[in-house]
């Protein structure tokens, strides 16, 4: 038993849990910094659309890798002056920031995916151990309220990031379009403001959260067992996938087939508009680079919708169950894929994004939700590292063999790749509601209510 179920947590102010979330708002910044603008910046350096899914490759490879043993790592830290989860954000930032200062000087297509897999193996690191943050310091009072103030972190740097170029070249009037070969001005200072966030974010809350020591009595057993060496270590990761329980496995299903949506979207969904709804031509046109701005923008409008929904998400997954909310809210995301296919007036584009919005909310949290009680306390860390793994492989499936149909199916059809990741949204929303089985004693869920939540993908 653990002696927090003895000694609760003291109860923390509000000025406290903003606090120790403003870290979330520059670990969102700088995700949706380079999904809004990776395969724009691709095909400026020069990519086809069939190259770009393999550019995106080496980032989850190594997430692959980085997720459940970082995860690992956090669980038997501690540091008297730095803490548990505190080291790891603030190594995990720097890095991240200094790759979001370099990504715009790209000079080939080789430098950039490079700087993508560091940026996506730090931002990494930053944000696992952030997920356990929450529970570590919030009384059980306060789980609910820690998490919104987290949605609505994620929600609001996600919007601002995406909007920034549009920003950059509508406000300040900095040029959005770039020889062949080139990054435009206003997708290199969103950048850099950008490292500037993520960076200033996560030292907020390093400098004004302190953590409390690890009250697990097997904390110690577990520091002996990690100093076994890496071998013990990656045994330990490899056993529990073996003995992954069965909701989790289905769960997992169900986060495999959603996932490659969103990439096709953050692969493609930028460059789509600014060709075929704007019908710009490359990086050096002028409708092109208002198109893929104009898109930009459309992105940070869904995270508003994402921090919005996810106030009263809540209330209907209570009201319908969680399997029938996520499944509901998943064709929600999947309509919006599909349908900007028939777009001609750009403002629509909203409308499409407001199912994305609504999808995206409910991706951030109930899937994870969904595994309350099933996964063993003494490992919730590794394993939502594995569980992660449902959502690195569809991008590795995805980075290896989209470019054959890119170019033999697709002809080159950003949009259709879209559509296609719409699509697999409703195979995943079917999968879930039709084979996920949920608790039917209310006290079990209650008990288990938002127990691995801090582990939500961000």
């Amino acid at each position: 038993m653990s002696l927090k179920t003895i000694f609760e947590n003291p109860k923390l102010t509000l000025a406290q849990i903003i606090n120790m979330s403003v870290g979330f708002f520059g670990i969102q910044f700088g995700w949706d910094l380079q999904r809004a603008n990776m395969g724009r910046i691709y095909e400026n350096l020069g990519a086809n659309p069939d190259q770009v899914p393999l550019l995106f490759l080496a980032a989850p490879l190594t997430g692959l890798l980085v997720q459940p043993i970082v995860g690992y790592l956090s669980d038997r830290t501690w540091h008297p002056k730095w803490g548990r989860r505190r080291p790891y954000f603030m190594i995990g930032a720097i890095v991240s920031s200094i790759a979001l200062i370099f990504m715009p000087h790209s000079s080939a297509l080789w430098m950039a995916a490079g700087l993508l897999w560091i940026l996506d193996v730090f931002g990494n690191i930053a944000m696992e151990p952030f997920r356990a943050f929450v529970t570590d310091k919030l009384p059980d009072s306060q789980i609910n309220r820690g998490f919104i103030m987290q949605s609505m972190m994620i929600g609001l740097g996600g919007s601002v990031a995406s909007a920034l170029p549009w920003l950059m070249n509508n406000v300040f009037s900095l040029t959005n379009t770039a020889e062949p070969g080139g990054i435009p001005e206003n997708v290199k200072f969103s950048f850099y403001i950008g490292a500037f966030f993520f960076f200033t974010a996560v030292l907020w809350t390093v400098l004004t959260t302190k953590e409390y020591p690890p009250q697990d009595v097997d904390f110690k057993e577990k520091v002996r067992e990690s100093n076994k060496g890496f071998g013990g270590g990656v045994s330990e990761i490899f056993n529990a996938l073996r003995n992954m329980p069965k909701r989790m496995q289905i769960v997992s299903l169900v986060q495999f087939f959603t996932w490659p949506g969103l990439f096709l979207m953050w692969f493609y969904y930028t460059t789509a508009v600014a060709v075929n709804v704007f019908g710009g031509k490359d990086a050096a046109d002028p409708v092109y680079a208002h198109g893929a701005d104009f898109g930009s923008l459309t992105l940070a409008y869904y995270s508003v919708i994402t921090f919005l929904f996810a106030l009263v998400l809540p209330k209907i997954a209570d009201a319908l169950g969680r399997k029938t909310t996520h499944a509901l809210c998943l064709i929600c995301g999947a309509i919006g894929l599909i349908s900007v296919a028939w777009v001609h007036d750009k403002n629509m584009l909203y409308l499409c994004m407001t199912g994305v919005g609504i999808a995206w909310a409910s991706i951030l949290s109930m899937p994870y939700a969904m595994l309350s009680g099933s996964l063993p306390k003494d490992k919730i860390g590794i394993y939502m590292g594995i569980f992660n793994f449902f959502i690195v492989l569809p991008e590795i499936i995805a980075s290896l063999g989209f470019g054959w149909l890119m170019r033999n199916v697709l002809n080159n059809d950003r949009l259709l790749a879209v559509q296609l990741g719409g699509g697999l949204m409703i195979l995943a929303a079917v999968i879930c509601y039709l084979f996920i089985r949920e608790p039917k004693k209310t006290d079990e869920i209650l008990a288990s209510k938002l127990e691995v939540e801090e582990n939500r993908s961000v």
